[in-house]
């Protein structure tokens, strides 16, 4: 069989499938479907310091090939994550990535420094709005994102930073350069896209919040595009996502330069698609000759 293994930042996931964050809670009601151990990561609920109850419902819409959500990072709080579900996802012996969230600079310095060396890497969600810079996320001009980064890496003194990059801009791979050069470890991409779906009978958007974040097997020719570009920006590993349903779409981003994928949005529409993609990985390396995985890393021939 093929070596799936591969290393991110010091931290070895025994392979490259990642649980995305915002799609598989904490873990424990996948694990009542299979054993999660298999897995070579688990980005975690985004956390933030405080619980919070989210956007007011209703929060998911259905489109052709995505979905649609504003959940609006409904949490149980960085208390309860500690107390009650860090210890389980520790011992399934998968990489525990924890994904965390703020309004303030200070509030992501503060989280992070409370899970420096608890967790095996923290990501760093900054799609979030910046509230004392008018609502804008943290993640839309570089130099905030440099910022950002600066500020969470330093709060970091042992544990690994990932940045999670959002689509919504005019150069994703220029935030990716700010994010390296505010201190990240590795950056993460493409968060979700913005997106509305109308109730053409109400003349109504359909979600609450109006707009949402658009995920799903539609938007994966996007998000590998934005891959490719960031691979050849910045000189950190590399983590792929967006409309992964099975192990040739990770190849994809793999081949792009990807050293890891994470999968989301599939897991509802197939509670097993991870474990399948990770099967499927092992036979399309065997039946290819191809002994680890690590060669197809940035594989990619143009036209």
């Amino acid at each position: 069989m093929a070596n799936l293994k591969v290393n991110i930042c010091g931290v070895e996931l025994k392979n490259p499938v990642i649980a995305a964050s915002g799609t598989f809670g904490f873990g424990k009601e996948f694990n009542e479907i299979y054993d999660i151990g298999v897995l070579g990561g688990v980005s975690t609920k985004g956390l933030t310091l405080e619980p919070r109850l989210g956007n007011p419902v209703p929060r998911i819409a259905e489109g052709y090939g995505v979905i649609l959500n504003a959940v609006g990072l409904q949490n149980p709080g960085l208390d309860v994550f500690l107390e009650e579900d860090l210890d389980f996802l520790k011992s399934k012996n998968t990489a525990v990535i924890a994904n965390v969230a703020g309004k303030t600079l200070d509030d992501y310095a503060g989280i992070c420094a409370r899970l420096d060396g608890k967790v095996d890497m923290v990501e760093l969600n900054i799609s979030c709005p910046n509230v004392k810079c008018g609502g804008m996320a943290f993640g839309i001009r570089p130099e905030s994102v440099k910022e950002v980064t600066s500020v969470a890496k330093s709060a970091l003194k042992r544990t690994p930073l990932i940045v999670k990059l959002s689509p919504n801009v005019e150069s994703i791979a220029v935030n990716a350069l700010a994010a390296q050069e505010g201190g990240a470890d590795c950056v993460s991409l493409i968060n979700t896209l913005t997106g509305m779906v109308i109730d053409i009978e109400r003349r109504r958007p359909l979600i609450a919040n109006n707009t949402g974040g658009v995920s799903g097997a539609g938007i994966k020719p996007i998000a590998v595009r934005m891959v490719y570009e960031v691979c050849r920006a910045v000189d950190i590993p590399v983590i792929g996502m967006g409309g992964i349903t099975c192990a040739e779409d990770a190849l994809e981003f793999i081949i792009a330069g990807a050293a890891a994928v994470q999968v989301g949005t599939a897991n509802f529409t197939d509670t097993l698609a991870m474990p399948k993609i990770i099967e499927g990985l092992s036979r399309w390396l065997d039946a290819h000759g191809v002994k680890d995985i690590n060669e197809m890393r940035g594989t990619l021939v143009l036209n």
